[in-house]
């Protein structure tokens, strides 16, 4: 009777089933900056198909020690990566040494999102100049070397390497200012200690709208949806060398090297999915963002041409971190 009776019992209970285990999101970077928030986002919507995703901030060396750690996990779907054009396009070039290959330690996912950098300039320099226009700067600078300056967040940071790559095609040359940081610099800006900056959209936005900064052009190729009205750099530049001007912050999601092609779809679907809802388009255009999305073949396509790109910028610059 003890037997049947337990034998009962447990065909009567609900089966418990195991758990997936939880999604570890890394972001080589602080919180609260737009590479958090979009992971954020996105973790919070994927929940859905992919269970729980657990976003853990790992900052440290440009964010390569984030990236290390998720090139070296193992390729089971539980490990992704939020990297960006500094881990996976810029590091490489940059740091004597780095601890993984951007291209064979990594399956990449799908491109998030891009965020223009915009080309701005101290609002009382550009009227005492009379600098209105793209043409207008480039003509100064080639009339008067060295007396423009720009500052920027630091050697081989995104703003430092814009502005080496505009002076390289632009033929011009301007005295670089590096400073400890994003902030730093943008206060340099509005002070009037540096001209101009190759600034994140997001961070200069409000002083443009504000008519602090002068928005000169925008350095993506096509023109940015939440400043329609500022023209890019390769519009206006091509007179000058700078048709096929084309930088911006961009960021995806990548999973350690070898990940099967099912879990890849899978995990790509989620993504894409997720990235098409009004939810994370809203939380993109308070970012300036423009989200991207793309196939895993497209995403690794457009990391090996960014990878391409930036070892020229970087060599030129002479920028190197030890």
């Amino acid at each position: 009777m003890k037997r049947r009776t337990a034998l009962s019992f447990l065909a009567a209970a609900p089966l418990v089933r195991a758990q997936p285990r939880p999604i570890r999101f890394i972001v080589p970077y602080p919180a609260g900056g737009p590479l958090d928030v979009m992971a954020r986002a996105l973790a919070d919507k994927v929940r859905d198909t992919l269970g729980t995703v657990i976003v853990e901030n790992r900052p440290g060396a440009g964010g390569n020690i984030g990236a290390d750690a998720v090139a070296k996990a193992a390729p089971d779907g539980t490990t992704l990566l939020m990297g960006a054009v500094a881990t996976h396009a810029i590091n490489p070039w940059l740091y004597t040494k780095i601890a993984y290959d951007p291209l064979r330690d990594f399956t990449p996912i799908t491109l998030v999102a891009q965020v223009p950098n915009v080309l701005v300039m101290n609002i009382d320099t550009a009227q005492r100049l009379g600098l209105a226009s793209l043409g207008d700067l480039v003509r100064y600078a080639r009339a008067n070397p060295g007396r423009l300056n720009y500052g920027s967040g630091g050697n081989g940071s995104a703003g430092h390497l814009a502005g080496e790559m505009f002076k390289a095609k632009a033929g011009v040359f301007m005295v670089h200012i590096p400073y400890a940081g994003g902030p730093p610099a943008q206060l340099a800006l509005m002070s009037g200690q540096v001209d101009l900056t190759f600034d994140n959209l997001a961070t200069a936005s409000a002083n443009i709208r504000a008519g602090k900064l002068r928005a000169i052009a925008v350095t993506t190729r096509q023109r940015s949806s939440v400043m329609p009205d500022v023209p890019t750099v390769a519009e206006t530049g091509r007179e000058f060398g700078l048709g096929d001007f084309d930088v911006n912050t961009w960021f995806g999601v990548f999973a350690p090297p070898k990940l099967p092609p099912d879990l890849t779809a899978k995990l790509n679907r989620a993504f894409v999915d997720a990235l098409a809802s009004p939810e994370l388009k809203a939380r993109a255009t308070t970012l300036m963002a423009e989200l991207s999305p793309t196939t895993p073949e497209q995403f690794d396509a457009f990391v090996r041409a960014e990878l391409a790109k930036y070892k020229g910028v970087v060599e030129a610059s002479g920028a190197r971190v030890d």
